[in-house]
């Protein structure tokens, strides 16, 4: 069985928790069985942030909700197949529940890693790249432990209800709402691209950028060996990528729902 799982997954971009519990939960399950499907296969996932639209761990609390994802990656690493989890700028505030309970390793930066012959850059795709000083601005205040500790003063049941409650009006939730897709990315025009470019003139070993963030699934090319990858979203594209150990594909998931 071990000889068999030579591919490495990449998903991103779930947002449970909106539009509401009914799609959220019917978009958990689908997600768990997307990993049923593909355990056996599984050298290692790759969770490429916002796995929840709002996430705050408190001391002795976390959100309601997501146990059936949460037994699943459980029961994954349990079997000794690495989950990596990067933060999104929807659940930034995970600190150490998943990856004491779960069994996951948590990124907070972006890393570069060797996974077969190939090298790759992983970032869950959030201020990097020029412009975007607001939101680089803000992170830095949802950052700031000061903060975090300030929030963490606020009952669990009112903590949760306000960031739920901005999650529900946010932009990703109306988009689930109304089942549409996002925008389609323009390459050129997009902050990704410039990132990935300046990067390689530093880096230029490296074969692929895979981000998540931006929702509409991508797969461009870079330079002669090197690929920028967009995950797209379980909001509405419901794709993730693989890697076989030669090359990586972005593929769509079909429910049996």
């Amino acid at each position: 069985m071990e000889n068999d799982r030579k591919k490495i997954f990449f998903v991103s971009d779930f947002h449970f928790g909106v539009p509401d519990h009914a799609s959220s939960l019917k978009r958990e399950r689908m997600l768990v069985e997307w990993f049923n499907r593909t355990r056996s296969q599984a050298a290692a996932y790759y969770l490429m942030g916002d796995v929840f639209d709002f996430w705050f761990e408190y001391k002795t609390v976390i959100p309601k909700g997501f146990v059936r994802l949460l037994g699943t990656i459980a029961s994954i690493t349990d079997e000794g197949i690495p989950v990596h989890v990067f933060r999104g700028n929807h659940d930034i505030w995970a600190f150490d529940y998943l990856s004491t309970e779960v069994g996951v390793v948590l990124h907070r930066e972006p890393q570069i890693v060797k996974l077969g012959d190939k090298v790759f850059f992983l970032a869950h795709g959030d201020g990097l790249g020029p412009g975007d000083t607001g939101y680089k601005l803000l992170k830095k205040v949802f950052e700031n432990r000061v903060n975090q500790w300030l929030f963490r003063w606020l009952h669990p049941d009112m903590g949760t209800r306000m960031g739920l409650y901005f999650s529900k009006r946010s932009r990703i939730a109306n988009i689930a709402r109304e089942q549409k897709n996002d925008q389609t990315i323009v390459v050129e025009n997009e902050m990704l691209y410039a990132y990935c470019l300046r990067k390689l003139q530093q880096q230029p070993g490296i074969n692929y950028f895979v981000f998540g963030h931006r929702h509409s699934p991508l797969v461009h090319p870079l330079q002669e060996d090197s690929k920028m990858v967009i995950l797209g979203d379980w909001v509405n594209h419901f794709t993730y990528a693989e890697f076989d150990g030669k090359d990586i594909e972005l593929k769509k998931f079909e429910a049996d729902l």
